[in-house]
């Protein structure tokens, strides 16, 4: 993930200081207090899910911009579950196979290795960050979102802004946060050497615009 962050700073002249944090130490209510945008990477299930979804909940609620991909798409719609649509026992069922409100399930088929096409919602941020209404998207994932839940998070105000062309939910957002972006593909897989993500780039912005903007 540093390259990454790093090859982005120089190309696009963004100033990105990144830092790790892992979801155990995420738990503590100020753990990510002065940080301009937050990226909860692939690699569930974490060692704290607890930490994981403090950690989501503080950049919703603190307009913070945040990225989820994989794992970190998977848990915000978790978080959402829990926080906002009042499903205090929603869960993963990496996490707990026998748990109630399972808002993220496996998968029919696997995705691990995978490349598939997602199709963009029109007029959304998703388009506005991939400026394209279709892109092909790299997966790593065997999870995914539960088709039982997705009307009521939609109902909450969740936005899902792309889709496969099974209509699977593949992309989530929040209208009303100034980046609030989640994925179930990883952007982060692209080749080195390439141009950066669209979505890493448009993540770096926000970052950096939240930071001169809470610095006035």
């Amino acid at each position: 993930m540093p390259w990454l962050l790093d090859e982005l700073a120089q190309r696009d002249r963004l100033v990105l200081d990144a830092y790790w944090i892992s979801s155990e130490d995420a738990e503590a209510p100020d753990a990510l207090d002065g940080f301009d945008a937050i990226w909860l990477v692939p690699g569930s299930p974490y060692r704290s899910e607890a930490g994981a979804v403090a950690a989501i909940r503080t950049a919703r609620e603190r307009k913070i911009p945040f990225l989820g991909t994989c794992g970190g798409f998977q848990h915000a719609l978790v978080e959402y579950a829990r926080n906002v649509c009042g499903l205090t026992n929603a869960s993963h069922a990496e996490n707990q196979p026998l748990g109630d409100d399972k808002v993220i399930i496996p998968m029919g088929c696997s995705l691990v290795g995978h490349e598939g096409t997602v199709l963009v919602e029109p007029g959304s941020l998703a388009e506005r960050v991939l400026g394209a209404e279709r892109t092909v998207e790299r997966y790593h994932c065997s999870y995914g979102p539960n088709p039982d839940y997705v009307d009521i998070l939609r109902g909450r105000g969740l936005c899902f802004s792309g889709a496969d062309d099974a209509g699977e939910v593949r992309i989530a957002e929040l209208p009303d946060h100034p980046f609030f972006f989640a994925t179930l593909f990883q952007p982060e897989l692209a080749s080195p050497g390439t141009l950066t993500h669209p979505i890493m780039r448009a993540m770096a912005t926000a970052a950096n615009e939240h930071a001169a903007m809470v610095r006035i």
